[in-house]
Parts: structure tokens; C-alpha cells; sequence
């Protein structure tokens, strides 16, 4: 699977520009962060039956780029939790390590599919704590591989 890519979940960031939060009460703050994935190790775990099945893992690892520079490390684990034909979806769990604290995040991905993947912040530490928002990853376990996180804190 190509979920080395996922590992450009890796890519939550450090550094980029903040957008104010609406003028209410109780409004959270949002930070945007743009990341390049440069995606550095892989594996695949077949477990069970020999080839394609349930509780098969892949684990990735990666890191974020920021104006040339490396601004966070991480990584994560896909585990496949169906299958349906030729597709196989998986629940992933990934970790970003920043200069500010971490940030997990977590999806369902399909193979196969097209487009970009969306994953949700469940969490984080130090900068990052009680974070919530979505890292949106396009072109996965490619060299083009790049991440938007939208941080609500």
C-alpha cells in the first residue's frame, strides 16, 4: 500500500502563519501550516492469511519541510479493518513531533481512492494541547507529497 505517504501526515508543521479567529466569545484560534512530506521509512506486516487481509499493518515514517528546512518528525500505523473486493480500507493513527509539541491525528483510508485525505486532530501537547481540526494530504508517498494542517486550539 502506498501509505508510506500517510507518513506525509508526518507533515504537521511549525512555523506557518495563523488565521485570527471570529470576534466571538468562546471562538477557538486557528493556525494553518504548510508542509512538504519528504516520506523516509516503510513496511508492510502481512499478518494472517498470506496476501491481502485483516489486520494486515503498515507502519511509515516521515518529515515535515518548511521553507527548506525540517520542522517536525513522526509517524504512524495504518491496520486494514475490511476488505471489499479489491479495495482494503484501514484505520491510521499518526503522530507529528514539532518544536511547539505534538499532534495526532486519524482516519479511515481506502485504496485505491483518488484525491485528497483528510485526517481528523484528536489531540496534542505542550502548543498543541486539546488541538482539534484536520490535516488535508495530497499527492500520498509521492515526491510532490505535501500536508495542510487547520489547528484549532
Amino acid at each position: 500500500m502506498v501509505l508510506a505517504a500517510l507518513l506525509g501526515v508526518a507533515a504537521v508543521g511549525v512555523g506557518a502563519g495563523g488565521a485570527a479567529a471570529a470576534d466571538t466569545p468562546g471562538a477557538r484560534r486557528a493556525e494553518v501550516i504548510d508542509l512538504k512530506v519528504r516520506n523516509d521509512q516503510y513496511q508492510e506486516v502481512d499478518l494472517g492469511s498470506k496476501g491481502p487481509s485483516l489486520g494486515d499493518t503498515y507502519l511509515y515514517s516521515g518529515i515535515g519541510v518548511k521553507d527548506g528546512r525540517d520542522v517536525a518528525s513522526g509517524g504512524g500505523t495504518c491496520q486494514v479493518i475490511r476488505i471489499d473486493g479489491g479495495a482494503q480500507t484501514s484505520q491510521c493513527v499518526l503522530t507529528m513531533e514539532l518544536a511547539r509539541g505534538s499532534l495526532t491525528m486519524q482516519s479511515l483510508w481506502t485504496s485505491g481512492t483518488t484525491g485528497p485525505l483528510d485526517m481528523a486532530i484528536t489531540g496534542g501537547t505542550g502548543d498543541f494541547k486539546a488541538a482539534r481540526g484536520t490535516v488535508r494530504f495530497w499527492d500520498i508517498a509521492t515526491p510532490n507529497e505535501r500536508a495542510r494542517m487547520e489547528i484549532l486550539r
